[in-house]
């Protein structure tokens, strides 16, 4: 509503906006930094609130410019083809997960869950959802037999949470029988599919239920905002996560998902390079004698390399690497790396590097950590668009 031009009082115009004449469309999506949105009548505030129409109330509920970008990521995952996705920004890539899980479990029910899980997810399962009641059930998910066999066992599960590729391992699930699976037993399906991107990997497509991302990583790409998104096709279950997020306080902000915006203009091109740069690194890797393992799914000898052909559009750009030494000599390659970025992340421009050990993997049991395949000495590895000479310069000279 314009009442300026009937104020009286200074202060009173100080305060007021002045209604903004948008004769021509921006070219950039706008940033909408504000905490609440006006009704142009109390008539229109009570249809909002009581659902007979839509509209916006209060950031925290949801903004025109976060919208957008959820919009976006949605249409990505279900790139090509029928599926008409929606998506959740959310405030981080573990606010993705807690969220999702707030809205659709409740206290008794278990989640199937992969043993190479991501050490915070791990955390988030075991300290957060487990005293809940909400409780995690470690499997290998890779071995079919065993995976139904604990479905069989226990009909106290009824979600199934995995990633592929893995972080750290970067080995892959079959994302066909874990569709099946859950099909077959009324579960739930979710992916963490924060390494792949929609541009490698749609696992939609494949029927799964829900995907996370960390949009923090490869969907923004250059390391300056904090998000994640919920992906998804049955409305029902949007409305029971939307309501988790709105009551939790988990939405994403509209800095953060402008700048997640910005970046994706860029993804395609930027996952091709990585994708390439990786492989490269990666068969270094595999060919230099203090190195005794390389986790990369683009390599023949890897153990997902055929579940990730058959899925995956490229191999990422994720891989990790056991270094000879255990500990001892992974901090010692970790103090001598110049080029490459010690950084506790992924999915940025340049190259990161972490030793899950000491960092990631810090609070996970030891025999646990291992029994996984996550070593003393391994290093994890997110391989940047720079020169593809300077990153393996760099590690060369580490490991000399």
């Amino acid at each position: 509503m314009n009442i300026n031009k009937n104020v009286t009082g200074f202060g009173s115009l100080c305060v007021k906006d002045i209604e903004a004449e948008i004769t021509t469309k921006p070219h950039q999506l706008p940033i909408y930094a504000t905490s609440s949105f006006e009704f142009e009548s109390i008539d229109q505030g009570i249809d909002i609130f009581t659902g007979k129409t839509e509209g916006h109330v209060y950031a925290r509920y949801g903004n025109p410019g976060i919208d957008v970008v959820a919009k976006k990521i949605a249409r990505l995952e279900a790139f090509g083809s029928d599926h008409d996705a929606w998506a959740l920004m959310t405030s981080s890539g573990m606010s993705a997960i807690s969220t999702l899980i707030m809205g659709l479990a409740k206290s008794g029910d278990k989640i199937l869950t992969q043993n190479d899980l991501y050490g915070g997810t791990s955390e988030l399962f075991n300290k957060l959802f487990r005293p809940l009641g909400i409780s995690p059930v470690f499997v290998n998910l890779n071995d079919h037999a065993a995976v139904e066999n604990a479905i069989a066992k226990d009909k106290a599960i009824k979600f199934v949470f995995f990633e592929t590729p893995a972080n750290p391992t970067l080995s892959c699930i079959e994302i066909d029988f874990i569709v099946e699976l859950s099909k077959n037993n009324g579960l739930t399906s979710i992916i963490d599919n924060t390494f792949a991107t929609p541009y490698l990997q749609q696992p939609l497509k494949s029927g799964i239920d829900y995907v996370i991302h960390s949009t923090t990583k490869y969907i923004n790409g250059h390391g300056n905002s904090i998000a994640g998104v919920i992906i998804g096709t049955d409305l029902e279950g949007k409305q029971k996560i939307w309501a988790a997020l709105k009551l939790a306080g988990t939405n994403s902000n509209a800095w953060d998902a402008w700048l997640t915006n910005n970046g994706m203009r860029t993804l395609a091109l930027r996952m091709d390079r990585h994708c390439s740069n990786a492989m490269q690194v990666a068969e270094f890797l595999a060919a230099h004698e203090k190195i005794t393992h390389v986790n990369y799914p683009g390599l023949t000898a890897h153990a997902s390399h055929e579940v990730a052909k058959k899925q995956m559009k490229a191999f990422g750009g994720m891989l990790s690497f056991e270094i000879q030494g255990g500990m001892e000599a992974g901090i010692t390659f970790m103090n001598k790396i110049q080029f490459c970025t010690l950084a506790p992340t992924l999915g940025d421009v340049d190259s990161l590097i972490v030793h899950p050990a000491s960092s990631s993997h810090l609070n996970i049991k030891k025999e646990i950590r291992e029994a996984a395949g996550i070593s003393d000495g391994m290093v994890r590895l997110s391989v940047g668009i720079e020169s593809v000479e300077d990153i393996i310069y760099d590690l060369e000279q580490a490991l000399g």
